[in-house]
């Protein structure tokens, strides 16, 4: 494995460079935030893909499964089918005339709802970022572990990979845009299904169960917590799908609305494919390390570095990097698309947005040293989103007739009892031993979101409030 860090890293040099060499192509603000909206199916399949399938899936999925076993293999579901659903509404999203998901919503609600969704997306989305920098670190330490970049107190170490992996994400970003994390995430995608597939394969070839046995309790398929643990991990990640504004982008992105719907289709059964594959490396690395691993989400790291053979390894260790990259540049494009578009009035320059992404790409970096878990940061970021703008989507897309108001409260109340519940159980507010301290922010959010929205919404009907309506998107 001595040779897999020049490998890494002539990648994403060549990543780089391909990115520079398509920054050429861009001449407007559209070119930079949608790509011209000339992404083909295969492209935008694979841009889908790559985007998706991040360190949520390489860290977060691989964190759970290392400890808690058979039970990881449904995380998937909630993904796949969000997916499924979005192959249905993907060529109405593609006919609108909007270039971000909180712009959608201000067709669909007014300035309130677009101001609101674009508040809930930068915030969700600078969380995503900034564990992307923290997992480009983690395997970056990895690959250069004769270069000691630590600084801080002996009680609190801090390393300075983040940064150095951060300043990577920004240039390239701030390249081309959505021309450059497109077709780099077909490249991505190719790397990643070859890397991770050829892992499984090895390791299920080489697993003898009777000397390397899995935990006792590993083969359980009932979660700890019962119902509720379900919902706390899958609801997240369901809502999160539905009105994920990278996703959207991409459709946006789309030839065609044909062309977006057969790439949902296609990136249907990416997902379901490569997670579950994701998740299989996982569960046997828990059998077949030698060692336990220091940090859960580490073990696909650990696998790659200690059980594969070199070829593989190296291919594993390019798809984590390719992974990490197409993540965070995504949600980076999108905080400054949305700070351009939403926030401000409307896309700028390339120019500008380039200075966007800069902006926005040093406060993701800040936000990297506030915490080291994945799984956790992952589904609080999801929950944010999710209860904020999911169903504010759903409505503008199939339900026409709500009044906007009632996007607007539920809109405001869901994002406001994400952050009080989160508040709540960090503070002990909420008992350790009651009922509720098991419940993540995800339900009650999302509860309180529905219950403002349809009240509101019956309230202004029954006012005759017509004139507060949405606008059709049609």
């Amino acid at each position: 494995m001595e040779w897999t860090p020049f490998v890494v890293l002539g990648f994403l040099l060549g990543m780089a460079a391909l990115g520079a060499w398509h920054s050429r192509r861009i001449k407007t603000a559209e070119d930079f935030a949608l790509a011209g909206r000339g992404l083909s199916g295969w492209i935008l399949s694979g841009t889908l893909i790559a985007t998706w399938i991040g360190t949520g899936s390489i860290f977060g999925n691989a964190e759970f499964t290392y400890e808690n076993g058979a039970i990881a293999f449904f995380l998937p579901i909630s993904g796949a089918l969000g997916m499924l659903l979005l192959a249905f509404v993907a060529p109405r999203v593609r006919s609108l005339p909007a270039a971000s998901v909180p712009e959608i919503l201000g067709l669909k609600f007014g300035k309130p709802a677009q101001k609101l969704g674009a508040l809930a997306l930068l915030g969700a989305y600078l969380i995503i970022v900034s564990y992307q920098y923290r997992a480009g670190a983690a395997i970056s330490e990895r690959l250069f572990p004769q270069f000691d970049l630590s600084f801080g107190s002996a009680e609190s170490p801090q390393s300075a990979w983040p940064i150095i992996f951060a300043f990577f994400v920004i240039l390239y970003t701030a390249l081309a845009g959505l021309v450059s994390v497109a077709i780099t995430d077909v490249v991505n995608g190719i790397v990643m299904s070859a890397g991770i597939l050829f892992g499984l394969g090895y390791l299920w070839m080489n697993w003898d169960p009777s000397t390397q046995p899995l935990p006792e309790d590993f083969l359980n398929i009932s979660h700890p917590a019962g119902g509720i643990g379900w919902i706390n991990i899958l609801l997240p990640t369901f809502l999160l799908i539905l009105g994920d504004a990278n996703l959207m982008q991409r459709f946006l992105a789309a030839k065609s609305p044909a062309t977006a719907k057969r790439a949902a289709i296609a990136t249907f059964v990416g997902l379901v494919v490569l997670e579950t594959a994701i998740i299989g490396m996982a569960f046997l690395g828990r059998a077949m390390l030698p060692e336990p691993v220091a940090n859960a989400g580490h073990v696909i790291i650990e696998v790659a570095f200690t059980i594969l053979p070199a070829f593989i390894g190296i291919l594993l260790a390019s798809t984590v990097i390719a992974i990490i990259v197409s993540t965070a540049d995504s949600f980076l494009l999108a905080c400054s698309t949305t700070a351009s578009n939403d926030l401000g009035g409307g896309l700028t320059s390339p120019k500008k947005q380039r200075r966007l992404v800069l902006t926005f790409g040093l406060a993701g970096l800040a936000l990297a040293y506030s915490s080291d878990q994945f799984f956790s940061m992952a589904l609080y970021a999801y929950t944010l989103y999710g209860v904020t703008i999911t169903p504010a989507m759903v409505c503008a897309l199939l339900f026409p007739g709500v009044d906007r108001h009632a996007v607007v409260a539920g809109m405001s109340s869901g994002l406001t009892a994400a952050i009080l519940w989160k508040v709540a159980l960090e503070s002990n507010w909420i008992s350790g031993d009651g009922a509720l301290a098991g419940v993540d922010a995800v339900l009650p959010a999302l509860l309180v979101n529905l219950a403002a929205l349809i009240v509101v919404h019956l309230i202004s009907t029954k006012r005759g409030g017509a004139g507060m309506k949405g606008t059709s998107l049609s």
